[in-house]
């Protein structure tokens, strides 16, 4: 009796917790490593509750559980972008933007109506043109826009090195032939006479600033919801703001409008921050970004980065390489020097601060990693997570650097195909460079990291278009040859590198970047199966809903049930 009244009070088994929403039915690619593939995830309260076969996450069905039957779509982690300018990105599509012009004329037509628009004698300000549009080395002529207005200032940025303008910025700036050139900077000039084209590089674009309108809180603020609607209709819920603008004393407008944004819970994705260095300062600039950094934080952000502009670009010279450019003498130059360089990267290091770096040429590119294994030597393999971008030119001694130092390497991956600004790009290197342009998979081979970012709005921050050219090399729909073929990845290594990456140079790999119980149910569904088509059509894949935290912010969870 004794035994039979034991075993009639034990426990009954609890029954597993109950889930608000299973998506179930479906492909689901995890990212996680030892066990990549599921059919379901069961969701509460934000966050993964489980993973795993349909019938196991079935058992996470309560009364009040809403279940979605996926019908075998593709379902995987929301993507990151390692590389962005939501602000910047924003901001250029709201005002004039030449983005979606093809042609000289298309420029024509769309700043034309502009003016009209805008009628009066107040600049004119924009950005996207196409250097390459400008034969034969990308530098662009005032002539186009002295055509359409020369009574007032026209000016327009293409990457964030070049400005084109017209004569009567030029006039209002008082740019002339006898205006020197600044440092870090060039006024493009005509060979023959010496008198400003149109082009202004580097640190010479700011010799127009006092002419360009500064946008308002309400537009800083309406750039990143803009950018961050456009974002999430791609499947992205996490991006790495490349370059926060602030000023002396430690205060940022840039960083108010975030505030602004997500007090008002139109923040819908995971964001770091970097802090742009000025060049024009030095060591002593290291008050103001810790202030703005501690600040930041007390707002539920996260700036603890900051980012260092080593060089410029390669049509115009301007990027450090370390032997000269086909058929000259010029090597370009890095806009800070090894010392400078290292004193602040060390510092940062020291308070847990990470460094990214913009590189373009193979000089900087060493530059970056010598100032970094200048403070691994002093402070060891701190959790700082120092971060790399662009690198259009890895010198191959250098390419297992990344692995041994623990930088992380940002590709814009489908800058890596041959079309007209690459054509730019081999000309001024010549034949042999040209082997090491973004080499992803020797980075890779050689045990470093890579996390995909767009560089957008320079460049399309559709993560379908990256991956395609990540794999195949090419652009998509184009009918060149590959870039450097053996450079290629496999779709496992983008997807890593567009998700869960991006999670790690932003501290937030436990809370994102793949689906595993606990994390924030940052999750996209797509309209097919990317493991299934042809690589040349991964472009054409499409976002058919985004979940960030578990809120559906892009699509409807209705239209998956059917």
């Amino acid at each position: 009796m004794l035994l039979a009244a034991t075993a009639n009070s034990a426990p009954a088994l609890s029954a597993p917790e109950a889930a608000d929403l299973i998506l179930t039915n479906g492909r689901v690619y995890t990212v996680e490593e030892g066990k990549p593939w599921a059919q379901a995830v069961a969701i509460k309260d934000g966050r993964i509750l489980a993973v795993g076969s349909v019938a196991e996450i079935a058992k996470r069905k309560g009364a009040k559980t809403q279940v979605v039957d996926l019908h075998g779509r593709f379902l995987m982690p929301a993507f990151g972008d390692a590389h962005a300018h939501p602000i910047f990105g924003g901001m250029s599509h709201a005002r004039c933007s030449l983005h979606a012009g093809k042609t000289l004329d298309d420029y024509r037509r769309i700043i034309a109506e502009c003016v009209k628009k805008n009628p009066g004698t107040g600049t004119i300000f924009g950005s996207g043109f196409n250097q390459t549009l400008f034969p034969p080395n990308g530098i662009p002529n005032k002539q186009l826009l002295d055509e359409i207005s020369k009574d007032r200032p026209l000016i327009f940025e293409s990457d964030g090195h070049t400005l084109w303008v017209n004569s009567r910025a030029l006039e209002l700036a008082g740019i002339t032939k006898d205006t020197p050139d600044p440092k870090n900077g060039t006024i493009d000039r005509d060979p023959k006479t010496g008198e400003p084209v149109g082009g202004l590089e580097e640190s010479a674009m700011a010799l127009v600033d006092k002419l360009v309108p500064a946008p308002t809180d309400a537009d800083l603020q309406g750039a990143i919801r803009y950018t961050v609607k456009f974002f999430n209709s791609m499947g992205i819920t996490s991006w790495h703001d490349a370059a926060v603008e602030w000023d002396k004393g430690g205060t940022s407008r840039a960083i108010d409008a975030y505030e602004a944004v997500k007090a008002r819970g139109e923040l819908t994705m995971h964001t770091a921050m970097d802090l742009r260095w000025n060049n024009e300062r030095g060591i002593e600039q290291m008050g103001d970004i810790l202030k703005l950094s501690a600040r930041a934080k007390q707002l539920g952000l996260a700036a603890n980065g900051v980012k260092f502009f080593i060089d410029g670009v390669i049509p115009q010279r301007t990027a450090a390489m370390l032997k000269p450019y086909e058929g000259t003498s010029e090597k370009g130059a890095t806009q800070i020097g090894l010392d400078t360089l290292s004193e602040a990267v060390a510092a940062l290091d020291a308070r847990g601060m990470q460094s990214h770096f913009h590189t373009i040429g193979d000089a900087a590119v060493r530059e970056a990693l010598d100032a970094v294994e200048r403070t691994r030597g002093k402070d060891g393999m701190t959790d700082t997570r120092p971060m790399m971008s662009h690198m259009n030119v890895i010198d191959p001694a250098d390419q297992p650097r990344f692995g041994k130092l623990n930088v992380t390497a940002v590709f814009q991956p489908l800058w890596a195909c041959n079309e007209a600004y690459m054509d730019l790009t081999k000309e001024q290197i010549g034949p042999v460079r040209s082997t090491y342009i973004y080499p992803a998979g020797s980075v890779l081979r050689a045990g470093g990291r890579l996390a995909y970012g767009a560089d957008w709005s320079v460049a399309s921050a559709n993560p379908f278009e990256g991956i395609e050219v990540a794999l195949t090399r090419v652009a998509p729909e184009g009918d060149k040859p590959p870039l450097e073929p053996n450079e290629a990845v496999t779709l496992a290594q983008a997807l890593k590198a567009y998700t869960l990456n991006v999670a790690y140079v932003n501290h937030l790999e436990k809370e994102t970047g793949s689906i595993l119980p606990g994390k924030s149910a940052d999750l996209i569904v797509l309209d097919q199966d990317l493991f299934k088509v042809p690589a040349r059509r991964i472009h054409a894949t499409r976002v058919v809903l985004t979940m960030f935290r578990g809120r559906t912010v892009h699509g409807s969870l209705d239209g998956l049930g059917r």
